[in-house]
């Protein structure tokens, strides 16, 4: 069973929250991918999983100090998650940490000062800005390319600038160095610009 949208992912995280409150604990997480795009109104659909990217401390009020989340994840967190999903039908492993992976190449710049902070309770949830998602569902779309993939339908949903896009583009080159990878991210971007009415000019000079 997916989430079906926005407010399905509210009430997941509110419930999650509010078992960590009856425990005594709390924690922050900052999150991605589809839940993210939801909670923030660029898409209303269904997903099939809320993508922790890191684990968070706040300071005055935003997002400064992320860290890679522990493997494994605190006790307390994980039977909260998993008491909601039984109770909501989902599986037990739809709030998880599978993007962490992304530590190891690292994160758009500065994306930490652009986390959009959310309360459930409990559980704080920062959620990566729209500038971020740009970057990351650039790469996503380049790793599973073709123009009616979900990332794909993600980024134009997102409505990148010629500006943005270049950024972004940039950015994913020095996630995966294999030149063949070169060529599909330069033939994904061609198609969104095109999908996304970009003049090709502008881009002309920033080709490498």
């Amino acid at each position: 069973m997916d989430l079906s949208g926005s407010s399905e992912i509210e009430d997941a995280l509110r419930r999650v929250g509010e078992l960590l409150a009856y425990g005594g604990h709390s924690y922050a997480i900052v999150i991605l991918g589809g839940a993210a795009l939801n909670l923030l109104g660029i898409v209303e659909r269904p997903t099939t999983d809320v993508d922790i990217l890191a684990f968070a401390s706040y300071e005055g009020g935003k997002s400064r100090l992320l860290h890679e989340p522990p493997d494994p994840m605190p006790a307390p967190f994980r039977e909260a998650i998993r008491s909601v999903a039984r109770d909501l039908g989902l599986d037990e492993d739809r709030l998880n940490a599978g993007p962490a992976i992304q530590w190891r190449a690292g994160l758009p710049p500065s994306l930490p000062d652009r986390v959009q902070r959310r309360g459930y309770d409990s559980l704080h949830v920062g959620i990566v800005a729209r500038y971020d998602l740009i970057f990351f569902k650039l790469f996503a779309s380049a790793d599973a390319p073709g123009p009616l993939s979900v990332h794909y339908q993600d980024l134009l949903a997102l409505r990148p600038t010629a500006d943005e896009l270049s950024s972004a583009e940039e950015w994913v080159r020095t996630q995966d160095a294999a030149p063949e990878f070169a060529g599909i991210l330069a033939e994904v971007v061609r198609h969104a610009r095109h999908d996304l009415g970009i003049d090709d000019t502008a881009h002309v000079g920033r080709d490498r």
